[in-house]
């Protein structure tokens, strides 16, 4: 396997001037572009009195260059998720300053961050990082309530480390493309960190069409860093361009597209199972719908009472972290997503999970997605759903034959599922509704539901 850099080196190692960092359009920012752009920005805000910055960015070479520079200056990355400025100003008490690469309309201080493409064609000396020093991330969980997590830059050493050891070969000679930013955890990792500790260039804008995918210069090979929700609008009309890999995750990546994506773009998809919270956790290639994922090196997972405690290399906190997810474990050590803790309800006195009523709702024919709720109405509590089908069920559903598919639904379910179980409500949807991780917001799916008649 290739040697990996750390963050220290990306800037240090003896590399020509001339290597290629990033590119965008028919630009290429270099290893001498980044040199000089990080010294010119370090030296700025080191004469500035904020300790923390937030870093808004559309552009990830331009990212790189604020990341590098704050902790270079001794101060703390700050990544909110965004570059909303509504948003910032409610979460202003968690940095002094914005770092940015366009004029925000935000009432505090502001550094707009641009390349002055002049080359560096020396190795720079920097000063040293803090013992300390991390980036400052949001996770916003399924309340939308952002809560903070801080990651040590050893943490994000470590964890690129142990996806190079699983990836390096296969990502070799590539040129890294993404249809997430890195104001995530996941986008961070896989967009900037591991292309970086491996010395790939990197695309500094991101993808939001399959056109975009298609139109890739075919003279290079590409690793796609993508979500769920962008495999499901694949195009496969459009010519495909060459990957050495495709690499999913921030949420459940159903089988149907899985398959879809592997059969327009020849390669089949990579998956991520972790957190912001735990950092990559397991993965999975599936060439069959179940397939079951295959933990990291050093993951380990413990009981502990109703739920599982993980310990991992990427986790500091020598306690482990207790996990949300309910896995199912095979005899090998492999396991298999089972729904989560916090979705079980109490109706007329009895448990109801509502990721049971999910996966059972996923087992039917013509059911691509599905969101099971708890409804209150006239007092009283039952399960409602919201669906999305595929184009033939979604045909039917339509063609005013709703009543028939809700009965057909019903039976099918009640020989899984305890009566209250089954859903009382339904709600057929053209694309479920996520965030920007591609996860759901089940605050924001109630009001969804709410609005139906």
């Amino acid at each position: 396997m290739k040697q990996t850099l750390t963050l220290t080196q990306w800037l240090t190692a003896s590399r020509p001037a001339h290597t290629p960092i990033a590119w965008q359009d028919h630009h290429t920012w270099t290893l001498g572009h980044l040199r000089a752009d990080v010294a010119r920005l370090m030296a700025d805000l080191q004469r500035l009195e904020g300790e923390r910055w937030a870093l808004c960015f559309e552009n990830s070479y331009l990212f790189i260059v604020a990341l590098l520079a704050t902790l270079h200056a001794g101060k703390t990355p700050v990544i909110p998720g965004h570059n909303r400025v509504s948003l910032l100003d409610e979460q202003r008490a968690f940095f002094d300053g914005v770092l940015s690469d366009r004029p925000l309309d935000w009432h505090g201080p502001q550094q707009v961050v641009h390349s002055a493409m002049t080359v560096s064609l020396d190795a720079l000396s920097l000063p040293a990082l803090r013992h300390d020093a991390h980036v400052t991330l949001f996770t916003s969980g399924s309340t939308g309530q952002p809560k903070r997590i801080n990651k040590s830059i050893a943490s994000l050493d470590r964890e690129a480390m142990l996806l190079a050891a699983r990836f390096a070969d296969r990502l070799a000679d590539s040129r890294v493309v993404a249809s997430v930013v890195p104001q995530h955890l996941y986008g961070l990792t896989f967009r900037i960190f591991l292309p970086m500790a491996l010395g790939l260039p990197l695309h500094a804008a991101m993808l939001y069409y399959a056109e975009q995918l298609a139109a890739l210069d075919p003279q290079y090979r590409y690793t796609f860093i993508s979500s769920p929700a962008f495999l499901k609008r694949l195009d496969s009309r459009l010519a495909a361009p060459p990957l050495a890999a495709l690499v999913s995750a921030g949420g459940l990546l159903p089988w149907q597209d899985v398959s879809h994506a592997a059969e327009w773009l020849r390669i089949w998809p990579d998956e991520i199972y972790g957190s912001t919270e735990t950092g990559v956790l397991a993965w999975r290639s599936r060439q069959q719908d179940n397939v079951s994922w295959l933990p990291f090196p050093g993951v380990r997972f413990v009981p502990e009472n109703d739920a599982l405690r993980v310990f991992s290399p990427l986790i500091a906190d020598a306690h482990g972290l207790l996990l949300d997810d309910i896995l199912r474990f095979d005899a090998d050590g492999r396991f298999h997503l089972a729904g989560r803790r916090g979705r079980v309800v109490k109706i007329e006195e009895k448990r109801v999970s509502l990721s049971e009523v999910e996966r059972r709702l996923l087992s039917l024919e013509g059911i691509r997605e599905a969101a099971a709720l708890p409804i209150s109405r006239g007092g009283r509590q039952s399960v409602g759903v919201l669906l999305v089908l595929d184009d033939a069920v979604r045909q039917r559903w339509q063609a005013r034959d709703g009543k028939a598919l809700e009965q057909a639904w019903r039976h099918a379910l009640r020989q899984w599922l305890e009566p209250v179980a089954v859903p009382r409500y339904w709600r057929v949807i053209e694309q479920m509704p996520v965030n920007s991780m591609n996860k759901r917001v089940y605050a924001q799916l109630q009001e969804l539901f709410h609005e139906t008649p």
